[in-house]
């Protein structure tokens, strides 16, 4: 079946950001998260999955350990399991993306203080 935002499982998260499960496996998932200017999510790792995020539309920064990454359209930043992360928009415009985590990340988020 094709997925699109118009018949994925939608959720919203932090404050005001939206994302929809394109895909939803135990052992690989993919989400297009949309971010809109000024939001930023918290600092967390994930103890099994590994991340790759993909930039669609404007631009977003994530943190990983001390090091500080800006993604623009086409650009993609793995995110290896166990690393603390953070992912935020700065912009004046939403930040579109695509989240691909094998496995899962459901039920393997620890925030970190």
């Amino acid at each position: 079946m094709i997925k699109n935002r118009a018949n994925a499982e939608h959720y919203q998260w932090g404050d005001q950001c939206d994302g929809w499960r394109l895909l939803d496996k135990p052992d690989l998932s993919v989400i297009e998260e949309r971010m809109p200017p000024g939001t930023s999510e918290l600092r967390h790792y994930h103890e099994r999955a590994r991340q790759v995020f993909v930039v669609l539309h404007g631009a977003l920064s994530i943190e990983r350990e001390a090091q500080r990454f800006e993604l623009r359209v086409g650009d993609s930043l793995e995110v290896p399991p166990a690393e603390p992360h953070r992912v935020w928009n700065d912009r004046d415009v939403d930040a579109v993306f695509l989240v691909v985590s094998a496995p899962t990340t459901r039920g393997d988020r620890k925030t970190v203080e």
